[in-house]
């Protein structure tokens, strides 16, 4: 069952929206088709972030992948503890595993985000 409070991606990141910032990370489905995560490779607190953009990378014992920015805006925060413990985004995907914090400088694109049925239905799971 996917969280029902998040809005997600065809490229498989889950995005929560808190206020004027919104937390992002991979969802479930992707962790498994990575596999056991080895590193991850974080934006710079500060960066500016565009739509559709690499943000970030995750290598996993499978592939490395890029992680694409769901919205544009500035990182606010980057998970420091997947620096030494990336196997949180395996463990934790929706929780411990998050990657990074941003504060949106269009809003309007949250509204360009997959509702949880949306993304069931991408991905052949039942809701």
């Amino acid at each position: 069952m996917l969280p029902k409070d998040l809005k997600y991606t065809s490229e498989h990141e889950w995005v929560k929206i808190e206020g004027e910032r919104v937390t992002i990370g991979i969802t479930e489905y992707a962790q498994k088709e990575l596999g056991d995560v080895v590193f991850v490779d974080l934006p710079g607190v500060g960066e500016k972030v565009k739509t559709k953009d690499a943000m970030a990378t995750i290598e996993s014992v499978k592939a490395v992948s890029d992680i694409y920015a769901p919205i544009s805006g500035e990182v606010m925060e980057a998970n420091d503890n997947l620096e030494h413990s990336p196997e949180l985004v395996n463990q934790d995907p929706y929780g411990k595993g998050w990657i990074v914090v941003i504060e949106p400088s269009d809003a309007d694109e949250l509204g360009e985000l997959l509702t949880p049925d949306a993304y069931a239905a991408l991905i052949g799971v039942k809701q």
